[in-house]
């Protein structure tokens, strides 16, 4: 890294006293001829400057809709409709965004406050292009299946968010929610479910959670496995 620094440090020293040397050998020219070799000299070395120091994570900061993109875009959920995909996300009061892309059992029970749910879910990071940090499906201690996440709302023992977001589901529905960062894993809620199930996977929450220059907004897609 320090190498490709002084190249970089090297070579764009190089090209202003070369620039330099050029102008002084040509003939003298009128006021708005040096302003404009002035002007012309300053944007190519600012642009040789951006493209060289300017961390491409900070360009893709400068562009949040991004965010957004990658919510509609991401894989399918498993299960999921591909009708729904198209279909726009609802935005509830709090900004949690919510998206069916299965009703499941129409007629079973709906998750309220105080219901106590089995999901199976995948969390991605918006921030980081979608990368999963957290999947109920690498949970699988005894070899027979993944197991799910369970929680009782309203206790406190998941995210806030993400008990929001799935407010209104029925048993094996499919939803993506998506959920803004101060009601995710900031200071607050540091410690609640879902949490990540390998020591990589908090490496990669906790570079974006604990860095206050990147958006924290995450992205679940859950299925209710299980309702009481």
């Amino acid at each position: 890294m320090m190498q490709s620094l002084l190249k970089a440090i090297v070579l764009l020293f190089s090209i202003t006293v070369a620039v330099t040397a050029w102008q002084q050998l040509q003939p003298k020219a009128t006021t708005t001829t040096t302003t404009t070799t002035v002007v012309t000299r300053r944007g190519a070395l600012e642009g040789l400057a951006t493209a060289v120091f300017l961390p491409s994570s900070i360009v893709a900061q400068a562009q949040p809709t991004e965010f957004q993109n990658i919510g509609t875009q991401s894989p399918l959920p498993t299960g999921g409709d591909e009708s729904a995909a198209a279909a726009q996300f609802t935005t509830l009061a709090n900004g949690v965004k919510i998206k069916d892309f299965s009703v499941g059992d129409a007629g079973s029970d709906v998750v309220g406050g105080g219901s106590r749910v089995a999901i199976q879910c995948s969390g991605r990071l918006l921030n980081l292009n979608g990368v999963v940090f957290y999947n109920t499906k690498n949970n699988n201690p005894d070899g027979f299946g993944a197991v799910p996440l369970t929680i009782t709302l309203g206790r406190g023992e998941a995210l806030p968010g993400l008990e929001a977001g799935i407010v209104g589901m029925h048993k094996n529905g499919i939803r993506r929610v998506i959920i803004p960062a101060e009601l995710a894993y900031n200071s607050k809620y540091p410690d609640l479910e879902p949490k990540p199930t390998s020591e990589l996977d908090q490496r990669a929450l906790d570079s974006v959670v604990k860095n206050p220059r990147r958006d924290a907004t995450i992205l679940f897609d859950v299925r209710v496995e299980r309702l009481k």
